[in-house]
């Protein structure tokens, strides 16, 4: 699952609540009005997801340039790989901890079918986010590795 995946899917998950909201029965009388979005968090948490993202493509590119200054040296691309990875690391897991602070704040204002679905979604979407930068490792190295010989027929 890619990054934009990843923010779409919250996205739609927090941003859809009002169109959830509006099929929901109405609510009893008495029953307290459910919170609005906050639209400021939500600017706020969509420039965190922007920083974000610009984060890892330049990460992306900078793992791609330490393969390929490898030369073929899978040691060396390994290492070169780690080293860039733990240096985005903390970025990846700041913005798990963002997006799950803000879904967190939101969760109010959706309707109990969709806090459900958030609540099982959470822990995948922070293991998708946390796990970037290892996958952009496994992902450059297997683009860098030289293509496997054709069998011979």
């Amino acid at each position: 699952m890619s990054l934009r995946m990843i923010l779409a899917a919250s996205a739609v998950l927090a941003l859809g609540a009002p169109a959830f909201a509006q099929e929901a029965p109405p609510a009893p009388p008495a029953a307290p009005a459910a919170p609005a979005i906050d639209a400021a968090a939500e600017a706020a948490f969509e420039a965190k997801g922007e920083a974000f993202e610009a984060a890892v493509e330049a990460m992306t590119r900078e793992m791609q340039a330490a393969a390929a200054a490898a030369g073929g040296d899978t040691v060396k691309a390994n290492a070169d790989l780690d080293a860039i990875a733990v240096r985005f690391q903390p970025q990846a897991d700041a913005f798990a901890d963002d997006l799950e602070a803000f879904i967190t704040s939101q969760l109010p204002a959706m309707p109990p079918e969709v806090q459900a679905q958030m609540a099982q979604m959470g822990p995948m979407m922070r293991a998708r986010i946390t796990g970037i930068p290892a996958d952009t490792k496994a992902s450059v190295l297997q683009a860098a590795a030289p293509a496997a010989p054709a069998a011979p027929q």
